[in-house]
Parts: structure tokens; sequence; C-alpha cells
């Protein structure tokens, strides 16, 4: 197995503190929620692994229902783990989570201690691992006491399945509660994962300052609006994309006449600026020092290979961002 030597390994790559912790993480990550489950290509899966770690990107995130079908993904990088990287596990920050549909009956989902217990030892089996790096929470629970969810957390850190903990989805309200709650237990609480795009602003309101304040970091989801902040609909909805398909996440219908004029503005911008829509769509939300970093899917090499070069700009001029925010206020 031929990579990047080491000491060039990661001069494409910026690395960034993850809030007030020790960890550094890249400004790009890898998300395995697409393109990794056993009705898609192993050998186009470890490609992608194998692209993107030669490139810098050493943070790969996971759930334990990621697939299809549910586990999936986990399973599969498990064995690329094996084959490709023995050797280098130290040199990657592995995440997954827990939170949603995992398995039937009363006990399968949501934040109970029994569900985020045995989740997290079923992924630690599937990958193959001693520990992930960092364990979240994927999704509020209505039901179960926050605290009861804080707790399990900090206690998979003192066992050492988990070196550190995030949440997903959290209110800036409950994200208040949470980090209360993990200062009292000491739990090493560094990270907060949220979609945030150009289309989607709804974590400015309230929750990238308090994490900031705070000194907590963020990764964004869906930084290029599940595809639409990218030249795939310059010129309409393809046959072959997410929105003409079935996906539950991306509708034709989301894909109104307006974005699509919003779109082919800030494509003239990021002309301007020498990128691509999509360099420029991570550049923005790169902008924010709050923002760790920006998590990323991909089916292609040549996908990792031009998000990454958003990296080489990531200033906006204030003509530019004053620019952009009339397009997309």
């Amino acid at each position: 197995m031929n990579y990047i030597p080491a000491e060039t390994r990661y001069d494409s790559m910026k690395y960034r503190r993850c809030g007030r912790s020790g960890l550094m993480l890249p400004a790009i990550s890898l998300g395995l929620w697409h393109n990794f489950g056993n009705e898609d290509s192993f050998e186009n899966g470890k490609a992608l692994i194998r692209r993107a770690f030669d490139l810098g990107i050493t943070h790969f995130d996971l759930a334990n229902n990621y697939g299809p079908p549910a586990g999936a993904a986990e399973e599969n990088f498990g064995k690329i783990l094996r084959q490709d990287f023995e050797n280098y596990r130290d040199e990657m920050v592995i995440s997954t989570k827990a939170g949603h549909l995992m398995w039937p009956g009363p006990y399968g989902d949501w934040g109970s201690k029994k569900y985020l217990t045995a989740s997290l030892d079923q992924s630690l089996r599937r990958m193959g691992l001693d520990y992930v790096d960092i364990f979240y929470h994927h999704r509020p629970d209505p039901n179960t006491p926050l605290e009861e969810t804080i707790r399990t957390l900090d206690l998979l850190v003192k066992q050492g399945k988990a070196l550190y903990v995030g949440i997903s989805k959290y209110s800036a309200e409950q994200t208040k509660q949470a980090i209360d709650m993990f200062k009292s237990l000491g739990t090493p609480f560094i990270i907060h994962q949220t979609p945030y795009s150009m289309f989607d602003r709804k974590a400015e309101e309230e929750l990238l300052d308090l994490l900031e304040q705070e000194g907590i970091g963020t990764i964004v989801f869906k930084p290029l609006y599940q595809g639409v902040l990218t030249d795939k609909y310059l010129n309409g909805i393809p046959k072959d994309s997410r929105a003409a398909g079935n996906s539950i996440f991306l509708k034709k219908e989301d894909i109104t006449e307006d974005k699509l004029q919003k779109v082919k503005k800030l494509n003239e911008i990021a002309k301007k600026r020498n990128q691509t829509l999509a360099q420029m769509a991570l550049a923005w939300v790169l902008r924010k020092n709050v923002v760790t970093s920006a998590l990323i899917g991909a089916s292609r090499i040549e996908q990792i290979e031009d998000n990454i070069e958003a990296l080489k700009n990531l200033e906006f001029s204030k003509e530019e961002f004053d620019n952009i925010e009339k397009i997309i206020s």
C-alpha cells in the first residue's frame, strides 16, 4: 500500500483546534453517511478513505445507523481499517453516534443508558476498535431525562470506550443545559455537530455564539446543502441527482426555482474567486472560527480533491460577503 509520505501527507490540509480542547481536527472531515453501505461498492469506499487520508483528512465520521442496512458503514469501515490502516490508527480520529432507531423494541432508540451503552459496544465490535475518539448522542431525547444521557456519555469516557464526547442536533437551550451538566462531571465534551450552510443558517441564531462563548468546537454537516451548493444543479435537476431520486433527505420540490436562481448567482461569485461553487460554500462555513470542521460526503475521489481545494481561499472581501448576503438572505 503506497501512501503519500507522512512528511507531505498533511501539507494540503489545515487543522483547527476543537474548542478549548487539545484535539485538532482537519478543516475538512469525511462522513460515511452515504456510499459505504452494503449496496455500495466496497472497493470504491476503500479508495475514498485512502485518498482522503492521503490528503490529510484524518477524521472519519460514522454513526450506528449508517448503511444501508444500519450498521453496514461501520462494518465496512472496520474491514478497511483492518486491510489498509492497521498501522495508522493513531493518526486517525474516528467518531460514531447513537440516537436513532437501531433495533426493534423499547431499548433500540433515543438516549437511555441501556441504549447508548449497548450501541457503542456494538459499534466498537463492528469496527474492530477498542475505543472511538468521539462518541456523540445523535439527537436529543424528549423522554429520557437529559441527566441520564449526559451521565452515560461521561461513563463511557471513564470506561475507556471514548476519548471525547459530543452532541448533535441539540437546540441552543438544550446545549447549554448539557454543557452545565458536563462541566459538573468533568466530562471531555468538546464538539457539537449541527447542520449549517448558506441555505440553512438556523445555527447562527443562537447556537454558534453559545458554542464559541463556551469553548466548544463545531463540526457542520450538509455544508453543501445535500449537493445543491455545487455545479450539479446549475442547469436544473439532473435525472441522476439525489433530488430526482427517492431520497428522503432531498426531494425534487425542495429545489425551487428561487433556489436555482440563487445557485446561479452564487456560482458567478465563486468563478470570480477562482473557486467552484462547492469550494466557496465550504469556505463560507469555515470563515467562522467556531466552525472547527466541515463534514463532506463523497462518492468519487474527485469530489474529495475538489473540496479540499477550498482551503486555498477561505477569506472573503467585504464586497464578496455583502453580495453573497444579498443573495442568500
